[in-house]
């Protein structure tokens, strides 16, 4: 009996370890949850021993006791298998203890502010992280992911529109190298790995994409086909900072059911139109409230009506509001519903005020984005930010470390 509760310890500890984390969707109260650097909301890859934030609100304003835990893992997400001592100094799981409450807003809600690393933890290795929030009752509350990296490798990359003639109008592709007169690559073809982010939204990043080819210790990455990302268009945007007026984008305010409510102009499917410049800021958005001096706790929340008329739709798979301010989730909250009366579909979202850029995404019930037949559309001159983040085992490691980082616009683009 012995032996056999022992290896279902073995079997059980096992499974768990090589489970693949999936970000825990936040649930309705939770709003705002950002990671910020240097005052600013940002995309979660920061270089190892930076100093950044993680911040949301609680909608029901009852100073909450939420805790924290910090879980390392592999390149694809699953936990890895060294003691959590050999990549945190101190430890987790303690309570999140600034927050403060709204003030002057008709939304009440408790800001929560988690700075990392803190006088409780530090994180001593790069990787990918899972950064789970918890209840008084230790269950998972949601969770972000996020990354740190080294600066060990130089990723000189270019932006180019696609090499293959059928796509050349709709998608752009990367080409890029890897260098380091740091590291001599140990089996280079396996142990070196790169993922590619558009935007930096992680539902379609590229990975798995191995050297094309190496010169001595510089990794090759031209592909014609495996690092093509479908252009889209650019982000669409509102500014309701001054929440009592009707700002850009935003045809009627009012607070007829307790709090102010923003209803946006409708907004037409753009595939079919030719393409326009529309300054955007990537899917990125600002809390910012113009008649208040701390924004944190003085910017209100807003229903924000969107509609969207897209006659050429057919698909069965659903329409989602997407962009930073919800880290593109594709959860039912921000599913779009057809009205059969007016012919459009239709979201009230519950968004912080400020400029906020959002998209329209196609995906299935399983999460898989359609960027194939992107309602607005896809067009070599949409103007996207790109990064590559490189990772690397060598033969005696226990973990992925991720040993550089590169960024390009799509603003300098070549044939």
């Amino acid at each position: 009996m012995k032996i056999i509760a022992v290896l279902f310890f073995f079997l059980f500890f096992a499974s768990a370890v090589g489970q693949t984390e999936t970000e825990v969707v936040p649930p309705y109260n939770i709003k705002t949850a950002t990671f910020v650097l240097n005052n600013e909301n940002v995309v979660p890859i920061f270089e190892l021993g930076s100093g950044f934030q993680f911040q949301f609100d609680d909608l029901f304003g009852n100073e909450a006791n939420y805790y924290y835990e910090i879980v390392h893992c592999d390149y694809n997400w699953k936990p890895t298998d060294i003691p959590k001592t050999e990549y945190l100094k101190g430890f987790d799981g303690q309570r999140i203890q600034q927050y403060e409450n709204s003030f002057n807003t008709l939304q009440t809600y408790s800001h929560y502010k988690l700075p990392i690393p803190n006088q409780f933890t530090q994180l001593l290795i790069s990787g990918n992280y899972i950064l789970k929030i918890l209840d008084e009752n230790k269950d998972v509350v949601f969770t972000r992911k996020f990354i740190l990296y080294e600066d060990l490798v130089t990723v000189p990359m270019q932006i180019r529109r696609a090499r293959t003639a059928n796509y050349l109008d709709y998608k752009h592709n990367i080409e890029f190298s890897v260098r380091s007169l740091v590291l001599n690559f140990q089996n280079p073809l396996k142990n070196v790995k790169v993922v590619l982010f558009q935007n930096g939204q992680f539902n379609t990043a590229i990975k798995n994409i191995a050297p094309q080819y190496t010169i001595g210790n510089e990794l090759i990455y031209k592909y014609d086909t495996e690092t093509q990302f479908w252009a889209g268009n650019e982000f669409l945007y509102f500014d309701n900072n001054n929440i009592r007026s009707a700002g850009n984008n935003v045809s009627r305010i009012d607070s007829s059911n307790g709090i102010y409510n923003s209803n946006l102009y409708t907004n037409n499917a753009r595939g079919s139109y030719p393409y326009s410049v529309t300054p955007d800021v990537n899917g990125n958005f600002v809390v910012r409230n113009i008649n208040a001096e701390k924004n944190e706790i003085e910017a209100d929340y807003a229903w924000v009506y969107f509609s969207l008329s897209a006659p050429a739709f057919m698909s069965k798979k659903g329409i989602y509001v997407t962009g930073m301010f919800n880290n593109y989730s594709l959860s039912p909250e921000y599913k779009m519903d057809f009205n059969p009366k007016n012919n459009l579909y239709e979201k009230a979202i519950l968004i912080k005020q400020g400029f906020t850029n959002y998209q329209y995404q196609i995906a299935d019930e399983k999460g898989n984005v359609d960027a194939e037949k992107a309602i607005d559309g896809n067009f070599w001159q949409t103007e996207n930010d790109y990064s590559i983040l490189v990772y690397y085992r060598e033969n005696s490691d226990r973990y992925d470390r991720v040993i550089g980082k590169a960024t390009a616009n799509s603003n300098v683009i070549t044939n």
